[in-house]
């Protein structure tokens, strides 16, 4: 993604960064945070930027701490406090703001952007992957594909440019490896980051490793820790005791055991399944001869390393997705009686 500034500014500026969930601060606030460092420099006394985190219905918790990893960012602002900074332009640590500057869209909602760059005069600039809006007040659009261009009012589409996907920078940064033979028949195992698809996700790859292992004694298994998650959770999910989903298969659980310098998975047939925490775990990824993923920002990356991939969409329990927007959203939430529409939309879809 290229900002409208393509040189250091002659006088001091800020950029803020607005951006909500983990998925786009790993994937869209990371490259774009380094690019702007390449282009415009590393003096914090001409270029500041500032990240403000917006509430997410996906957020982990750790949004804040996975951008404290990028030293590119001068300040972080949790999503609890943004709506005050919306209302009344006051940050929690009351920070001050030079005079010229500009807002970055990289997440949550795009009159966010409108609202912030208006109070605090700043130009604004909005990444938008399938969507774009607010065209009469948003100075300038980085946009995923060309039919975003064709889609927005004419008088406006001089302000769109196609920037590609951001999650295609992820090939560029390389990461430490896992310790492996050359001819190693490696299969990664990505069962998702948020509760509900971990449920689902884990003991489903479980499962899959330790049928694949009985095929082909040969092959290993890694799973690639989401930045947003400790072991101790995700080894929760592998505990049949402890998630109840487990029950729609076989009975397969894995217990969590660390030695001196890895983490892994050991299943209830003696499966051994690495856990990798480095990130971003590109150079592992890139060693795998497939990966089994989830739906979801994982399918992108993967899709920018080129590595083979099988999608899994799990229909073993069919009222596990419910989050559908609008009415079809109320009905498959409603107490009592969401189980029947859950289970006849998606058996529908």
């Amino acid at each position: 993604m290229h900002p409208p500034i393509a040189q250091p500014p002659a006088i001091p500026i800020d950029i803020l960064i607005l951006s909500n969930g983990p998925g786009e601060v790993t994937t869209w606030v990371r490259p774009v945070v380094r690019a702007l460092r390449q282009r415009l420099g590393d003096d914090r006394q001409q270029v500041r930027i500032s990240l403000i985190l917006s509430p997410c219905p996906n957020a982990s918790g750790r949004e804040v701490a996975i951008a404290q990893n990028y030293p590119e960012i001068d300040r972080i602002q949790a999503a609890k406090h943004f709506f005050p900074f919306l209302l009344w332009g006051k940050t929690a640590a009351k920070w001050r703001w030079r005079d010229r500057g500009m807002v970055i869209f990289l997440g949550g909602d795009q009159i966010y952007p409108v609202l912030i760059g208006k109070r605090l005069g700043y130009q604004t600039l909005v990444y938008g992957e399938w969507d774009t809006r607010w065209h009469r007040w948003i100075d300038r659009f980085g946009v995923m594909q060309p039919t975003l261009i064709d889609r927005a009012p004419a008088a406006h589409r001089h302000k769109l440019t196609v920037v590609g996907d951001l999650m295609a920078e992820v090939g560029n940064h390389p990461s430490a490896s896992l310790p492996l033979e050359s001819d190693t028949e490696l299969i990664g195992l990505l069962p998702g980051s948020k509760p509900a698809k971990l449920a689902q996700g884990v003991p489903l790859t479980l499962a899959i490793a330790q049928h694949i292992q009985v095929a082909r004694p040969q092959t290993r298994f890694v799973i690639p820790v989401a930045p947003t998650l400790d072991l101790p959770t995700l080894a929760r999910f592998a505990d049949p005791a402890l998630n109840p989903v487990a029950r729609y298969f076989d009975p397969v659980g894995a217990q969590l055991i660390h030695d001196e310098t890895t983490s892994y998975f050991k299943t209830s047939a003696g499966v051994r399944i690495d856990l990798w925490t480095g990130f971003p775990a590109y150079d592992v990824l890139s060693r795998c001869r497939l990966c089994l993923t989830t739906v979801g920002a994982n399918t992108a990356e993967l899709g920018a390393l080129t590595i083979p991939m099988i999608v899994l969409i799990p229909t073993q329990q069919l009222d596990a997705m419910r989050a559908w927007g609008g009415l079809v959203g109320l009905l498959v939430n409603l107490p009592g009686v969401g189980t029947l529409f859950a289970n006849a939309i998606n058996g529908c879809s």
